[in-house]
């Protein structure tokens, strides 16, 4: 069960939460997608094995995609063209210098409609576009740690529904 947790001078900037396990992970991905825009960048910050491509995995399911969803490492980007939103998923993990993004030619992404969802954006800054939203996830005694932070208005909006959404009653 996901057990959502807000600053008590929380202005929507930011959610809080411990996730018992991967069907939470995928849980709160899936809870992301209403509040999924073409446009939005979203860093996913946690080291490896922390949850960031089980979390795009939820995302991806809610989204009506039936496939094997696997993490980006060695392909750099997973384009998801196929339902009301195009959703990149990148993986800069292998990135040796940040000039790879720009040599891979993957600014071109980050300028147009789609989300994008990024594993490892250290690895491609300053050439990266700046977040709307850091997700971040860690382990945490019995499960994981789950933190959002808007960072843009863009941003503040994507985590009020993702708020909604969590808020809901599920049966």
């Amino acid at each position: 069960m996901i057990q959502i947790f807000h600053p008590a001078n929380d202005t929507g900037r930011g959610i809080s939460a411990h996730l018992d396990g991967e069907a939470d992970t995928e849980a709160i991905g899936a809870a992301l997608t209403p509040a999924l825009l073409g446009g939005l960048v979203i860093y996913l910050r946690g080291d490896l094995g922390a949850g960031k491509t089980t979390l795009v995995r939820g995302a991806l399911r809610a989204l009506g995609h039936a496939g094997k969803v696997k993490s980006p490492t060695y392909t750099l980007i997973e384009p998801y063209v196929f339902s009301r939103l195009d959703l990149y998923h990148f993986d800069f993990y292998r990135f040796a210098v940040p000039e790879e993004f720009l040599e891979a030619g993957l600014d071109e992404y980050f300028a147009g409609n789609g989300a994008c969802l990024v594993e490892w954006p250290d690895k491609a800054v300053p050439y990266l576009a700046p977040p709307d939203v850091e997700l971040r996830l860690g382990v945490a005694d019995t499960g994981r740690r789950f933190e959002a932070s808007a960072l843009t208005e863009a941003g503040r909006k994507c985590l009020s529904r993702l708020n909604s959404e969590l808020s809901r009653p599920r049966l």
